[in-house]
């Protein structure tokens, strides 16, 4: 008969105390970050949603961590110069990048960049999700989407769709509903949500996708119709708006997913902390509320979940845009 001999046993005794050696070594390094301020870099000017975002997280985290976390802008590139000063930090956590991830996810097809965001970035948290409305003005002869796409299709490019910016989120949520639809739109590029908005409201444009807390007014106000949101399942805050994936459009999924990077290497424990500390600040009631009166709902996913998010985004949207020949002069 075989025997174990005195080395297997030995390495079979020894097992469980480097597993527990390892659990504790992880512990600590959660306690010990972090070491310093922590700064949450919102790559767009003061005042839009990333911003608001993150000076409502910022001094939650910092009382839970017991650290300052200190928000700073850094615009420019459609959020690139800021998300490049965060892929290349220093790998300990402690510099965060809170932005549009949709936007970023979209920038390496749009853009020549210096930095790769699937490569350089670690996921830490989402933060929150708002999906674009589907609306049209209501001199439109649409009354919903099918009707809607039978028009366009009747008049290529004869209607004008009102773009937050060409590149951005918004616009390609146009693009990909053309592909799917098989429609041609003729693009109007404002410089923001809230100009586009009132161009069409006004009769100066007759169709576009848009973030809900710049569009919902309009249509409550009836100087715009809404016929579909752009989320996967129907909306809590209006759940008689069908989706357009429930309309045909397969796999339509567009919207604003506010969330939170870090660079790439980061220690897993300090991303892990990160996470568990966001997810605390953002299921308060308080938080909730905030966030459903800026027309979003708290949105998370592990960091693992959102590094694979990215990738997943950063090749759909590169296929869209590829696909549509848009370049940015």
């Amino acid at each position: 008969m075989k025997t174990f001999s005195h080395t297997v046993w030995f390495q079979l005794a020894r097992a469980p105390v480097v597993a527990a050696l390892l659990a504790v070594s992880a512990q600590v390094a959660a306690q010990s970050w972090p070491s310093g301020p922590v700064r949450i870099i919102v790559p767009f000017a003061a005042g839009g949603t990333s911003d608001i975002l993150a000076r409502v997280i910022s001094p939650r985290l910092g009382e839970a961590i017991g650290q300052p976390v200190l928000v700073e802008n850094r615009p420019g590139a459609n959020g690139n110069i800021g998300a490049e000063a965060v892929a290349r930090a220093a790998p300990d956590g402690q510099t965060l990048l809170l932005a549009d991830l949709g936007a970023i996810a979209i920038n390496p097809a749009i853009y020549k960049m210096n930095f790769d965001v699937v490569r350089d970035f670690a996921g830490v948290s989402m933060v929150a999700y708002s999906p674009h409305l589907l609306v049209v003005h209501p001199s439109v002869p649409a009354k919903s989407v099918r009707e809607l796409i039978a028009l366009a299709r009747a008049h290529p490019g004869k209607l004008n769709f009102a773009a937050s910016g060409i590149g951005g989120p918004p616009h390609l949520a146009g693009v990909a509903f053309e592909q799917q639809a098989g429609v041609k739109w003729t693009y109007v590029p404002y410089k923001g949500g809230a100009a586009a908005m009132i161009d069409l409201a006004g009769g100066h444009a007759e169709v576009a996708f848009n973030g809900m807390l710049a569009t919902y007014p309009f249509v409550r106000g009836g100087k715009l119709r809404l016929l579909a949101v752009s989320s996967a399942e129907r909306y809590p805050s209006i759940p008689e708006v069908p989706t357009l994936r429930e309309l045909g459009l397969r796999d339509f999924e567009t919207g604003s997913w506010q969330g939170i990077l870090t660079a790439a290497a980061s220690p897993r424990p300090a991303l892990e902390r990160l996470h568990a500390e966001l997810g605390r600040i953002l299921n308060t009631p308080d938080t909730r509320e905030f966030l459903a009166k800026q027309g979003a709902q708290v949105s998370t996913m592990a960091p693992d979940e959102l590094t694979g998010w990215m990738k997943r985004e950063t090749a759909k949207w590169g296929e869209v845009v590829r696909k549509a020949g848009i370049k940015i002069e």
